[in-house]
This record gives C-alpha cells, structure tokens and sequence, in this order.
C-alpha cells in the first residue's frame, strides 16, 4: 500500500511536469490541458485501491490512514499546487510575468487561506478515515486508522499560529537591490 501511494505522488508530479512541458516548451497546449486534467484520476486511482484492499479483509495500516491524508491534501491543495508551478513555467518558458512574491498583510492573507485549505484537507481526510471505517464494517481492522484524527487536529493547529505569526509579525518586503548597494558605499 505504501509503494501505492509513493507511486501516485510520483505520477501526480510526472502528469503536472508533462503537462507544463507540453503547454509550454513544446507549445502543444491541448495535450498539456489533458495531462493536467488527468492528474485527479491518480486520486481516484488511490482511493479505489485503498477501499478494495480494506473492503478485501486487509487490517488498515499507516498506510492507509496515510492515503486519506494524502487524497485530503491534493483535492483540498492541488488546484494551487498545479496553479503555482503553471506561473513557474509560463515565467521561464513562454515569457510570462515572474511569481509575485507576497509580503505583509497580502502574505498574512494567504495564510489565513491556507488555514482554510489545511482545514478542509483534514476534514476530507477524517471524512475518508470514518467513511473507510464505516464501508468496511469491522473497527478491530480499522483501529489503526484513529490514530490519525488527532495527528490532523495537530496539522491544523500548527497552521493557524503560523497564520497568527505572520498576522502579528508580517514578513516584510526585502530591500531593493539599488537601495542597498548605495547604503553600502556609503
């Protein structure tokens, strides 16, 4: 199970590069929209191996706590994933504006919004866990997979004091190149 899953992150990340190599150095843009449009059937693949194994007569492992996580992760993450190397590559191969780089309150902001994305990844990946365990039937094979509610509660936390941090203490915007050399020969 476990090789499963590193098998579909591998395949997450072949199908974005295919298709942004596609869409951009290869200037073939359908075929890099149908890899792209293409990367949640790796998520599907994942849940319906997970469920048949469990529903098989498999004792739940890590693994397949580790599964929901996962599956939780990318449809709560995966659009913005997709999204930021897609501005990564039209930057580098077909003359697009560079990534902004975002400071004070518009960096504090999009924490805030990743509290939002990393609360609603944990509430898919609960969601799954107790949807896995109900589907299967027998708590005693699924034990292992309780393990991981409180392990989502705590992911979930750890992102909203980072989001209180950079709400308190913004990150500040670096100094301009120009501004700092002229400092300096001073």
């Amino acid at each position: 199970m476990l090789l499963l899953i590193v098998g579909c992150e591998i395949a997450f990340w072949v199908l974005v590069v295919a298709g942004l190599l596609a869409r951009y150095p290869l200037r073939a843009p359908r075929t890099g929209a149908t890899l792209l449009a293409a990367v949640p059937l790796v998520d599907l693949l994942l849940l319906t191996a997970t469920a048949l194994h469990l529903r098989a007569g498999a004792e739940a492992t890590p693994a397949h706590g580790l599964a929901a996580v996962y599956l939780g992760f990318t449809l709560a993450y995966g659009r913005r994933l997709v999204a930021w190397a897609d501005v990564r590559f039209a930057h580098r191969f077909a003359g697009g504006p560079p990534p902004v780089r975002l400071h004070g309150r518009a960096h504090a902001r999009r924490c805030w919004g990743d509290v939002l994305r990393t609360l609603l990844s944990s509430l898919l990946a609960a969601g799954l866990l107790v949807a896995g365990q109900h589907w299967v039937g027998d708590p005693t094979r699924t034990a292992a997979l309780d393990r991981f509610l409180p392990l989502l509660g705590v992911v979930c936390a750890v992102e909203l004091v980072w989001a209180i941090s950079y709400t308190v203490w913004p990150k500040a915007a670096p100094e301009p190149a120009l501004a700092t050399a002229a400092g300096r020969r001073s």
